[in-house]
């Protein structure tokens, strides 16, 4: 009798664990992008697995493009760079003003690997404009940065691991201007209690949910005037950095 007793249980158990994850199911099907298996669709509102798909279409340059595409969003592709091994980029591509997108940047002409431009799309509709609008009460019409693309190692030495920035995988952003031309400047106005400080953070927390790495002011000096953004695949399982 005990071991019927415990089979039954065990037997409720599952039926129960089982039940539940149909019930998950249903309540994830009306948001595919919780799903890990769903196809990446920038339209969409971030989901738990958005940023490792983005960091994903490093391998495929054809769907980036795709969805970028489909999102509405206007690009150049650039052409092909080889510098060495550790340098060099196929999947560049140059943003433009207009479609879906409203932020330029500053300097013009940003050439990106196509998965950072896809995640700065999506940081622009579901972070940056969203987090301008209730701090500032107007938009962000542009973003200033420090730039993408440079053939070097981390920090700049002459040694170890190879920067992000060496395969155009990586931005740097250095500030924010607005619509009526504020500008927020990570250097100036990180620290601090009031609007642009708040602004910034929410910023780099969101852009935490888009980007493989990202690293602000609060991770070390070097990061003091600028937010570093980059998408580093390291496979479906890999870490994740937001310092």
């Amino acid at each position: 009798m005990k071991a019927l007793r415990r089979a039954l249980r065990a037997a409720a158990i599952g039926a129960a664990l089982l039940a539940l994850a149909f019930i998950l199911y249903a309540l994830l099907r009306s948001r595919p992008q919780d799903l890990p298996w769903t196809r990446l669709d920038l339209g969409q509102p971030i989901g738990l697995f958005t940023g490792r798909k983005l960091a994903g279409l490093t391998q495929d340059f054809q769907q980036c493009r795709a969805l970028l595409a489909a999102a509405g969003v206007r690009y150049t592709p650039l052409a092909q760079v080889e510098a060495g091994e550790s340098c060099g980029y196929s999947d560049g591509v140059r943003l433009t003003v207009g479609g879906s997108r409203s932020i330029g940047f500053s300097p013009p002409n940003l050439g990106v690997s196509c998965p950072v431009a896809a995640a700065l799309a999506m940081w622009e509709w579901n972070v940056v404009q969203p987090a301008a609008q209730r701090h500032f009460g107007q938009p962000v019409a542009t973003i200033e940065h420090l730039g993408s693309y440079s053939c070097r190692r981390m920090y700049g030495r002459s040694i170890g691991d190879w920067s992000e920035h060496a395969t155009a995988d990586a931005i740097d952003v250095a500030g924010f201007r607005l619509k009526d031309g504020t500008r927020i400047r990570v250097l100036a106005d990180w620290k601090g209690e009031g609007a642009k400080a708040a602004f910034q953070h929410e910023v780099r927390d969101g852009a935490c949910r888009l980007f493989a790495t990202v690293l602000s002011p609060d991770y070390n000096a070097a990061h003091r005037d600028h937010l570093h953004l980059d998408q580093a695949e390291r496979g479906e399982m890999g870490w994740r950095a937001c310092r």
